[in-house]
């Protein structure tokens, strides 16, 4: 062992040294999650700002939500392609395009006059930008960086959107209500932006580019000389290889169960509540400078939840807790317009608590369910079970919209979003039949691996 400096009076082996060092795992996680809340300030925007569009250009709450519905499909319908660039192009540069796709939509809309023009930045612009940064990019980035505490990881970084609504929503409803939308808007532009030198200067793609192995990884033993070399990254359009990674895992149960269930954990979640809550809250004579304060308490409780459901990831069958993640939203759901309904408006922290603590709670055992099932493809099959996602969104967005302007409230909307919540539990339960199946697709690394009992 090679010997090193003077410690507190003795002398310290190198290695020990070289072992204590931060692993650069760790600085990459920081500069993803920063990226996350930077981005995730358009994700408090629409509720914030649907109001003030809708009293300003007198629009309909169905016109607004639709530019909405477009931002959230797109969303999700990026990220399994945005996956599959990062394979081929690398992080860095995604991200960096992402976020000034962000800026750019959230910019522009100052200078808007239509609502197509709504339609263009909020929805096109805003939502491919967004959508190259959704949780897809989280799969990669643990996938890539970590071993241990994968899923711990996993949570804390899913937890950067929730952490930016917290930071987001409070300053943009005061912003909104005492300086007007666009200084909103412009805010959201500056805030994606400024991150932009941080991703350039630390973000890396993998750890072989520091020379180090992923964390909590074991050097593998070198192969006889008679082996084949290992697969090469993907080769090829990225667009092609994403959509392969589709066809493969659409022939499997276990791909539909998990986009069945995404996508009602999208509708339920963004959606509705993080589009609708403060337009219903103010039907109820709510101020809005309130509910957004409620609806970042969300984001608070969602922190916490997320980050506990990651260490819990790593400990519990990932089946059984989003069976239970989910039907504790759907009992949420479901009493909540008796919660509007009630005078004393503190009584709303009831739902805030059970709401909040699973928002996203179910990422990261989403996350782990599709490495399990698929390999070393699992980010990109990922992300088009994050599009399930955000479809169901973008259709919960619209229907709940529609429905507050022709019955003149949203508790249809809700109680219908607690029963597929109830229905989602169900999808999640049944994978727990085929967590012993074999693999499907050996061949291109979709495989759905017998999980130890």
């Amino acid at each position: 062992m090679s010997s090193g400096p003077l410690v507190f009076g003795r002398r310290v082996p190198q290695t020990s040294l070289v072992t204590r060092r931060i692993h650069p795992a760790w600085l990459v996680g920081v500069v993803a999650f920063v990226a996350l809340v930077g981005a995730a300030g358009f994700r408090a925007t629409p509720s914030v700002l649907l109001t003030p569009l809708h009293d300003e250009f007198g629009w309909s709450l169905g016109t607004i939500s639709a530019a909405v519905s477009v931002n959230l499909l797109l969303y999700g319908l990026t990220a399994p392609f945005a996956a599959a660039l990062m394979e081929q192009f690398g992080i860095r540069r995604v991200v960096t395009f992402a976020l000034l796709l962000v800026s750019a939509g959230s910019g522009l809309t100052v200078f808007m006059t239509t609502s197509w023009q709504l339609i263009l930045c909020w929805g096109v612009l805003v939502g491919l930008g967004t959508g190259s940064m959704a949780l897809a990019f989280v799969a990669t980035i643990t996938g890539r960086w970590f071993v241990k505490h994968r899923g711990l990881v996993t949570g804390i970084l899913t937890a950067g959107g929730a952490a930016g609504q917290l930071i987001f929503l409070p300053v943009l409803a005061n912003l909104s209500a005492h300086s007007g939308w666009r200084t909103a808007a412009l805010t959201v532009s500056f805030a994606a932006l400024a991150v932009v030198p941080l991703v350039v200067w630390r973000l890396r793609d993998r750890p072989s580019e520091l020379g180090v192995l992923a964390y909590g990884a074991v050097a593998p033993p070198p192969p006889p000389a008679s082996a084949s070399p290992p697969p090469a990254a993907p080769a090829g359009n990225a667009a092609r290889n994403a959509l392969s990674a589709l066809t493969q895992a659409a022939r499997t149960g276990p791909f539909w169960l998990l986009a069945g269930g995404f996508a009602i954990c999208g509708a339920t979640t963004n959606g509705l509540v993080g589009t609708h809550f403060i337009p219903a809250a103010h039907d109820h004579g709510m101020a809005v400078t309130t509910a957004a304060g409620l609806l970042a308490l969300v984001g608070f409780f969602d922190i916490v939840g997320t980050i506990a459901s990651g260490w819990l990831t790593d400990r519990v069958d990932s089946r059984l807790l989003l069976g239970g993640y989910y039907a504790l939203r759907g009992l949420s759901l479901l009493v909540l317009p008796s919660l509007f309904a009630a005078t004393a408006h503190p009584s709303m922290v009831v739902f805030i608590l059970f709401y909040g603590l699973d928002w996203v709670a179910t990422v990261p055992p989403t996350v782990t369910l599709c490495r399990e099932y698929f390999g070393d493809r699992g980010a990109v099959v990922f992300g088009w079970v994050f599009a399930s996602h955000q479809v169901g969104a973008a259709i919960a967005a619209v229907v709940a919209g529609t429905l507050r302007d022709r019955l003149g409230d949203y508790d249809l909307a809700w109680y219908g979003a607690g029963a597929l919540a109830i229905l989602a539990a169900l999808l999640s339960l049944a994978l727990l039949a085929g967590r012993h199946l074999k693999p499907v697709a050996p061949g291109i690394g979709l495989a759905v691996p017998a999980k130890p009992a």
